[in-house]
């Protein structure tokens, strides 16, 4: 082959390569950069760089959207919904990673000079005093070529349309394991722009024991500081260009301080540059301040040391509109202003921390009663007395699930020493023998019932003889009472394979079927709990939203579906104590039972209660 074709082979071989790497970036688009045209994933997308990702959503859904949130990771806890409904505003929040204030400032530019703004929400976060203009990563941390002024869009399409081809290999494979549930690589809500945390949310994270063992960061916070404040005033810089921008646009422009766990900021900052660092702040612009309260000392508000919950975002938006309705401690959320920054700041990092309201609460979970204990299923009549009177004479006082939930959400007090009465299934028993106890002690409780057998001494449609169940009118009958609250147990997801018809499979837990996909098993669940939460609530006019899971058996995306239905609690069969937090929804997921039983004594049972083995 002579040199010159040997040379035109080579340059077009190269050539014809290029434009296949080109082709498959644009085609598989992993940063979103080109509007994802082909498989739409922005949750992917914003999970590589949510500054590209986000641009480029906003190019094709800016309508949906007239207010903003900016700022750095942790913005992603303040929710939009709580948002939307404080200022009746439609919210998109565009947080990113990292803690650049500069990216704020350019982002808030590109939004004020080409969409309606009505809001803008501002979370200026200590970090963004270490941290400006930080492009150490153009493909992640980059910013849109509309949005970066000194971007051309030559070099910014070159940059991914040549990108490494893994990066849209990896979206393929992803593609495919893709689930209904968050996974690493599609950790956004696309929609909302909001990390997706459907599956953090859904934890149960009473037991701080626990929550420290899955969290074992909490357990013993690294020092990976000291860290200094160095870009402070280049950070209060651009506040003030914000700021600016927004009086000129006539812009409502929000400043918040997001919570700071209290352990980072001790380990990692000295006390008179972090109290520095907001003062200047308030000299730019007054902001609501978050960033240090009790809150930043209980480690169950937070997912690690700069992502607080999303729980505590709802009450910084509570604080912001005088929401009271929504707990949170008393020192959570000061306005801070030029004039009370000093003060404030030096009383705030020189204050004890306070602790957070918890409770003990033990539940109790029977089934049967029967004159004769017949089974670990059926107590004696004699036996669960001696249980509920031991109960009263110890000062214990019966809640209801609906006094845990005023507890937790709206900071309720609860009595001294309270303790949960729970029944599982809806024996006939439970009316005609438990019921009448209760009553003489005036104990309340919660009675899960299973929808398909109310009413019925037959299994149903087989006519294969069971223990009966009581009516939906004695139901009735018990609500009114003031004592009873009767949840649901699911409508037909508690099946007793030996009774029904057929080969199954059947639905003996709230679990999956073998082989049934994530989107046929929430749909099964979300038809069951509705049904019986319809004939429920027809029947006794109480709502509900409480579910006891069928033989305690429960995984992530079944609390998931639940929480989304509405459930506020849910209650395995796993024995301990109960610990319930104020302001953490998650305390009342799975909640711990001591299933009682005719050998259990009074004595003992009181043993169990007091945490004690």
């Amino acid at each position: 082959m002579k040199p010159k074709t040997w040379c035109l082979a080579f340059l077009l071989t190269a050539l014809g390569l290029v434009l296949a790497l080109a082709a498959f970036n644009y085609a598989t688009d992993p940063f979103g950069a080109f509007g994802d045209r082909f498989l739409q994933w922005f949750s992917y997308d914003e999970t590589n760089n949510p500054r590209v990702a986000k641009t480029t959503w906003l190019e094709q859904h800016h309508d949906a959207y007239d207010s903003y949130i900016l700022g750095c990771s942790s913005t992603s806890s303040l929710p939009v919904e709580a948002f939307n409904e404080l200022f009746d505003a439609r919210f998109y929040n565009l947080f990113h990673y990292g803690a650049d204030m500069k990216d704020c400032e350019e982002i808030a530019r590109h939004l004020l000079a080409n969409y309606e703004v009505k809001n803008l929400v501002l979370n200026v976060y200590i970090d963004n005093g270490v941290t400006y203009d930080d492009d150490a990563n153009p493909l992640t941390h980059g910013l849109h070529y509309r949005v970066d002024e000194d971007l051309s869009a030559p070099a910014y399409y070159a940059r991914y349309l040549l990108a490494d081809p893994r990066y849209g290999l990896a979206k393929l494979r992803a593609r495919a394991e893709d689930t209904l549930l968050p996974q690493a690589f599609d950790v956004f809500d696309a929609a909302t722009g909001v990390y997706d945390k459907t599956a953090r949310d859904a934890e149960p994270i009473g037991s701080l024991e626990s929550y420290l063992e899955a969290y074992p960061v909490f357990a013993d916070y690294p020092r990976t500081g000291p860290f200094g404040l160095y870009q402070t005033e280049r950070c209060m810089e651009s506040v003030a260009a914000i700021r600016e921008m927004c009086e000129a646009a006539g812009v409502n422009l929000v400043v918040v301080a997001g919570p700071v766990y209290g352990e980072y900021l001790a380990q990692n900052f000295a006390p008179e540059d972090v109290a520095a660092f907001y003062e200047a702040l308030a000299r730019v612009t007054p902001f609501w301040d978050f960033s240090c309260s009790s809150v930043s000392y209980e480690p169950r508000y937070f997912y690690d040391a700069t992502h607080f919950r999303n729980n505590v975002g709802e009450m910084i938006a509570a604080r912001i509109g005088g929401d009271e309705s929504v707990w949170m401690p008393e020192d959570f959320g000061t306005y801070v202003t030029a004039e009370n920054a000093a003060a404030h700041f030096a009383e705030v990092l020189a204050a004890e921390p306070a602790a957070v309201p918890t409770a003990q609460v033990p539940i109790l979970m029977y089934h049967n009663l029967a004159e004769e204990a017949d089974g670990e299923a059926t107590m004696s009549v004699a036996a669960f007395e001696a249980q509920i009177r031991a109960l009263s004479e110890a000062g214990y006082t019966a809640v209801s699930l609906r006094e845990l939930e005023d507890y937790v959400y709206r900071g309720a007090d609860l009595p001294e020493k309270p303790v949960v009465i729970t029944f599982d299934d809806g024996y006939l028993s439970n009316y005609t023998l438990a019921y009448p106890i209760l009553q003489k002690y005036q104990m309340k409780a919660t009675i899960f019932v299973i929808g398909v057998s109310v009413g019925k001494d037959t299994y149903k449609d087989t006519g294969n003889p069971m223990t009966p169940h009581f009516s939906y009118e004695q139901a009735a009958e018990m609500v009114a009472s003031g004592l009873i609250s009767i949840q649901s147990h699911t409508y037909d997801m508690h099946q007793w394979p030996p009774s029904e018809d057929g080969d199954g499979p059947f639905r003996e837990t709230i679990l999956p079927l073998p082989g049934e996909t994530e989107a046929d098993y929430v749909a099964a669940l979300t038809t069951d709990f509705t049904r019986s939460r319809e004939s429920l609530e027809a029947a006794t006019g109480q709502s509900v939203d409480a579910l006891a899971f069928p033989s305690g058996a429960y995984n992530t995306l079944a609390q998931a579906t639940l929480t989304s239905l509405g459930v506020r609690v849910t209650l395995s069969t796993n024995p301990g104590v109960n610990t319930v937090v104020r302001g953490l929804p998650q305390t009342l997921y799975g909640m711990l039972r001591f299933g009682m039983q005719e050998s259990i004594s009074p004595s003992e049972m009181l043993t169990l209660l007091s945490g004690n083995r």
